[in-house]
């Protein structure tokens, strides 16, 4: 089983995570991750009178007159994520390909033609009377080729895979223009930040005719870049919002970490877009099941192969000593949905005794969540939690609030446990068995 799972899964997938934009996209999300917290907690002041209704009085005469204050921590943020998206990718992608190609490109100049590029690729044209127009639509919001929400709609959840284009784009056009040295050169009495400057300027304009060009050939065909980009890109989104998708993604996390690679960062980091986008749809309505923190609410409590229960189960009822030192070891990590000191110390990693349970178990809490959220048993995720908050809290908060969340978190949490249940016995059994052995041997 290892064998196949090294082959087939180990492989193609760290041969993907190794890939330069995937490195940055995923870069990206964990420093647009902090943000994306902090314009959430806003929106909770917004949705708490839901979860309990005797503070609607007192919100109506206080928090509910501030709202378009407060809330604009949460337009900046999640309402901008695709803008943060666009600056980390652009940043990191240059510096990997200054670093390890050694071109010499300057990561801010990158990141300042990213943003120049986006902001061309976003108005829409079209041609009205015979001239090339930006479109206005005022009953769709649409001003000036700009369509507008709480903000610039092209800036948020809908730009994020834009945004990696555009990223990866303008960062190549302006590494190839160094590297075939299609640059403004000035002396080296010149300062840096001059010259600088002027190394980008050639750079600078392709960028800019390339996404001329681009606007220019979508028109034609009586589109834009950003709608027919969502055409394929909606499609993934689709998948990883159906069962067999979240199962799929589950078993390739847990898959990975059984022959020691760390599968939450391979897999989910390039789904983070994904998961900050529909969290934008979540809030405005939307019933989006891979959204936020839904893995470390609901799935992998404990830590990767949902954990906690196995933990408990050592803390408690292991007769094998050294199940008990990792119990006692592990379980105030485990509150925290960090368990790597299990999965290497147990360890988990390699150990077909525990490989069944480890896989089947965030997979059933997968399923669990999943059901609940889309037969409207929960509401769905709306919040971006911190990913080391306790089992229960972390659902609480997510959804806006909900203490039935918090009860099916625990329900997840359960069963999972029941799941690692009967493979723990037999485990302990054996060690038990291996210690008493070991003590014979060392008493003869």
């Amino acid at each position: 089983m290892f064998d196949l799972l090294e082959k087939y899964i180990m492989g193609p997938m760290t041969k993907l995570s190794q890939f330069r934009m995937i490195r940055a996209i995923t870069f990206a999300g964990m420093t647009s991750i902090s943000f994306t917290i902090v314009g959430s907690m806003f929106l909770i002041l917004n949705v708490l009178p839901q979860a309990f209704p005797f503070l609607a009085g007192i919100w109506s005469v206080s928090f509910d007159k501030i709202t378009n204050i407060y809330m604009l921590a949460n337009s900046a943020t999640i309402g901008c994520i695709a803008v943060y998206f666009l600056i980390a990718t652009a940043f990191e992608y240059a510096r990997i390909l200054s670093e390890e190609d050694e071109i010499d490109i300057k990561p801010i100049n990158a990141v300042l033609m990213a943003v120049m590029a986006l902001f061309i690729c976003i108005p829409q044209i079209g041609i009205v009377d015979g001239v090339i127009s930006l479109l206005n639509d005022p009953e769709a919001g649409l001003f000036n080729g700009w369509t507008m929400g709480s903000g610039p709609a092209r800036f948020g959840a809908t730009g994020i895979f834009c945004a990696f284009i555009i990223a990866w784009f303008s960062v190549r056009i302006y590494a190839l223009c160094v590297q075939k040295n299609i640059v403004i050169k000035l002396p080296d009495v010149v300062p840096d930040g001059v010259a600088r400057s002027f190394t980008a300027l050639i750079p600078g304009f392709l960028v800019a005719i390339v996404c001329m060009l681009i606007q220019a050939v979508f028109m034609a065909f009586g589109t834009d870049f950003y709608s027919f980009i969502a055409i394929p890109f909606g499609f993934v989104v689709n998948i990883v919002d159906t069962l067999p998708g979240i199962l799929v993604i589950y078993f390739l996390i847990h898959a990975l970490w059984l022959v020691g690679i760390h599968g939450a960062t391979i897999v989910t980091s390039p789904l983070t877009a994904i998961a900050l986008s529909n969290l934008v749809v979540n809030a405005e309505g939307g019933t989006a099941i891979w959204a936020g923190e839904f893995n470390n609410a609901f799935v992998t409590v404990g830590g990767s192969g949902a954990t906690l229960g196995l933990t408990i189960l050592m803390l408690t009822l292991a007769k094998s000593e050294q199940l008990k030192a990792i119990g006692k070891a592990e379980i105030v990590p485990a509150l925290f949905n960090i368990n790597e000191p299990l999965i290497f110390g147990l360890p988990i990693v390699y150990n077909p005794a525990l490989a069944i349970p480890f896989m089947l178990a965030p997979m059933a809490s997968a399923a669990i969540a999943y059901l609940a959220i889309s037969m409207r048993i929960i509401p769905s995720v709306i919040v971006q939690m911190p990913w080391p908050t306790p089992v229960g809290l972390g659902a609480f908060i997510s959804c806006g609030g909900s203490f039935t969340a918090a009860l099916v978190a625990i329900v997840c949490a359960l069963v999972a446990t029941i799941i690692y249940f009967p493979f723990f016995k037999k485990y302990d059994k054996q060690l038990c068995e291996e210690e008493a052995a070991k003590l014979a041997a060392e008493a003869e």
